[in-house]
């Protein structure tokens, strides 16, 4: 079945009782029990849900999964990973990452024992120094956030797994539309389905996708056992937003080319970065990796100051200044004050994350208009 057919029907069946197309919403906390223990397969809403394992189905089916797991949120997912690892374990991650992800591994888990090193996973030669005994998982985002530095997944996964490693790859920029970390032999994939899977920004949710039977009973374990689940309303929200997937990251990906080059090659612009690019420097392996380059971009203004970054990203008037990424509207971010606040100012300057950085979630709109808007913007 090829993905545009997944979106629509993988893991779907028509309800039985009404023969309704769309997944009911199951908005019960509850369900009848014929004597104690015997039930229809469902017990109680935190545990299972007909509307959140129609969901978690489809989205296995998307990433070339057995197995898929849905969270009320991102960082719940990422959380219920880091729950697989023990006190004196240590994880490899990217120095270019999510701000969220970044406090949860240095602002929570750290303090439990579990310590994380930030590196740029480039560098195969940086990445096997910082390997020893007690890494127990490698992070991994590709492409990243916010400077779109891809990884050479199949790579960074055979070291790992010589050594008995964990790789999650956190998919949300690239969508298993462009993009299926675990064909790549990565051992979980995790997304933020409020960004492009979502795609209407209006639901907050997160999942987790891999093969593995052992570990999916345990993070089903934590999903029950730490209750970060989300409700059926929220599942059929995103259910809704699959079907239309590989059209709107297609016309993400068509959008977010004619932003790069139009900014490329603007006099007001230092550095664009997007790996669709020919002088990306991971401009090759992300034609190898992925089948299109995604509408998540970022750039830096030529001599602006915090202040005058802050009054640029303030006068768009299609792209809104707001947090978070892949709906169908067009935003801008200003990721040293906003998704990547947490990141200590001396580690964002290190790792390139400058107050002049600008990043752009490329919409779906005429793509005339949003030239248009960045045009008028810078001058």
């Amino acid at each position: 079945m090829k993905f545009g057919t997944k979106v629509i029907h993988a893991g779907l069946e028509p309800d039985e009782s009404t023969g309704a197309i769309m997944t009911p919403i199951y908005q019960t906390s509850t369900y009848a029990q014929r004597v104690p223990g015997e039930h229809k397969g469902y017990e109680y809403s935190r545990t299972q849900n007909p509307t959140r394992h129609a969901l978690e189905k489809n989205l296995a089916s998307l990433e070339n999964a057995k197995h898929g797991l849905c969270y009320s949120s991102g960082m719940a997912a990422i959380d219920s990973i880091v729950h697989l690892l023990e006190p004196g374990d240590e994880i490899v991650s990217t120095n270019d990452l999510y701000g969220g992800s970044f406090r949860l591994f240095r602002g929570v888990y750290e303090k439990f024992g579990i310590k994380s090193h930030f590196i740029n996973l480039s560098d195969i030669d940086a990445l096997q120094q910082s390997i020893n005994e007690k890494t127990k998982l490698i992070w991994i985002e590709t492409p990243t956030n916010p400077l779109l530095h891809v990884f050479d997944i199949q790579k960074i996964c055979e070291i790992a797994h010589q050594k008995n490693i964990l790789v999650c790859v956190d998919n949300t920029f690239a969508t298993p539309y462009l993009q299926t970390p675990l064909d790549l032999g990565a051992d979980l994939v995790v997304h933020s389905l409020t960004k492009f899977i979502g795609g209407h920004s209006d639901v907050v949710m997160g999942a987790i996708m891999l093969n593995d039977d052992s570990l999916q009973e345990k993070l089903a374990f934590y999903q029950n056992s730490c209750g970060a689940t989300p409700g059926p309303q929220d599942c059929f929200l995103v259910l809704r937003g699959i079907k239309t997937l590989h059209l709107r990251v297609q016309r993400h990906s068509e959008n977010g080319k004619t932003i790069a080059e139009y900014l490329a090659n603007h006099p007001k612009v230092e550095n664009v970065f997007w790996p669709g690019l020919t002088d990306h420097k991971n401009h090759e392996l992300a034609k190898k990796q992925m089948k299109d380059f995604g509408g998540m971009l970022s750039f830096r203004v030529k001599g602006a100051d915090l202040q005058a970054t802050f009054d640029l990203v303030s006068k768009f008037k299609l792209f809104t200044l707001a947090e978070s990424l892949g709906g169908v509207e067009s935003l801008a971010g200003h990721p040293a004050t906003m998704t990547h606040a947490s990141i200590p100012k001396e580690m964002r300057d290190a790792y390139g994350i400058s107050d002049n950085l600008i990043r752009l979630s490329v919409g779906i709109e005429d793509v005339e208009d949003l030239v248009e808007d960045i045009a008028n913007t810078l001058s």
